[in-house]
């Protein structure tokens, strides 16, 4: 059996060509992609055969790429974080992109990170199924080409997600957040019950009587994990040279933690069902953000001036529109979507300005390439 295995792998590698590491690092993903394809294409064809099938709907093509990219997504990632695991862990040691030395990614933060994943591929293969079932009306599906199509949807899933895990690093993440972010709620939007939804606040596309409540608040409750995981690796790499600039780390590092455990306390307790709370984590989410922005300059002196500003003039914007809101200018819809994001744009951008002050460089890809080559 052993024997064997090693054969595979040796088969495998000559595949996958010259072993340097943008060689190792696609040709991987890509091998990992065309076992997708095939494994769609054998499991569609039989369940596709002698029927035909609608390109959206209950029982389409549509709905069963979503349902088999989800677990594609979520298979694809684990194998990624698995092909970057070294066989000796070394506490010390910059494993990837997303390793810093002490500290590494906690299961529960791999968990949300791939259900973010499989939740933007369900999500994502139901819209554009939905896109062309408009643009094909009543057009049937037989079963080859369907399960052609579901084949190719599952690698390309696979090769996307893949390639996503073997280079997570924070600025990745945070991209992964904000789609999943934007498809979480537009799809809480388009299921929503309440077509008015917007008359009263965001909140109530999670209210237990709305039919969203479950999409919107597991989507908040998926974010704020993130965040978190965010928060304790982007401002791993800036400077601490002096008890001050540790300081100043440690109290930026905790409010980004605090604004992640908010947003997940906003999905936890539904307006309708826990009031005062719901509002009161909110609220703090906002408090929270202009805390950190104001007192930014002081806690991290290496931060660059001209993103100083901006985020005084993100603060400023969302103060603006409170006052809007007080005299009935704005709804608390608008406020809430505005305010969103451009605390998330913010999050965003700061990843990218603490990467390029931060002490630790990111990892670079022949380091994700030997990692993959050794496996």
């Amino acid at each position: 059996m052993n024997a064997l295995a090693k054969r595979v792998v040796q088969v495998l590698r000559q595949v996958r060509g010259p072993e340097t590491a943008d060689a190792v690092f696609e040709a991987t993903a890509l091998i990992v992609g065309a076992g997708f394809l095939v494994i769609g294409f054998v499991v569609a064809l039989p369940v596709f055969w002698g029927h035909e099938l609608a390109i959206s709907g209950s029982g389409s093509i549509g709905v069963f790429a979503a349902f088999g990219g989800a677990i594609t997504a979520a298979i694809a990632f684990a194998l990624g974080r698995f092909a970057v695991r070294p066989e000796q862990v070394d506490p010390g040691a910059v494993r990837d992109g997303f390793t810093v030395p002490g500290d590494r990614l906690r299961w529960y933060d791999l968990a949300a990170i791939a259900f973010a994943h499989a939740a933007i591929a369900y999500l994502g293969w139901l819209g554009i199924a939905e896109l062309l079932e408009r643009s094909f009306t009543d057009a049937p599906v037989f079963a080859f080409p369907g399960a052609v199509l579901v084949a190719v949807a599952f690698a390309l899933t696979g090769y996307v997600c893949f390639l996503s895990a073997v280079a997570l690093t924070p600025m990745v993440l945070s991209l992964v957040l904000a789609v999943f972010l934007v498809v979480g709620a537009f799809a809480s939007m388009l299921a929503s019950s309440d077509v008015h939804w917007w008359r009263d606040n965001l909140s109530a596309l999670g209210m237990s009587s709305n039919s969203s409540s479950v999409a919107f608040n597991a989507t908040l409750i998926i974010a704020g994990v993130m965040v978190t995981t965010i928060a304790r690796y982007a401002t791993a790499g800036l400077p601490a040279d002096d008890p001050a600039d540790r300081r100043g780390r440690f109290l930026v590092r905790g409010g980004l933690i605090l604004l992640g455990i908010f947003l997940a306390c906003v999905g936890l307790f539904p307006v309708d069902e826990f009031f005062l709370l719901h509002n009161t984590v909110a609220t703090g989410m906002t408090v929270v953000f202009g805390v950190v922005m104001v007192g930014l300059p002081w806690l991290l002196p290496s931060i660059p001036k001209v993103f100083v500003g901006f985020g005084w003039a993100f603060v400023l914007v969302i103060i603006l529109l409170a006052a809007f809101f007080a005299v009935g200018y704005y709804n608390l819809t608008a406020v809430e979507l505005i305010a969103a994001v451009l605390i998330f744009s913010w999050i965003i951008v700061f990843l990218r300005t603490a990467g390029s002050i931060g002490a630790v460089p990111p990892a670079r890809a022949d380091e994700i390439g030997e990692a993959l080559t050794a496996g």
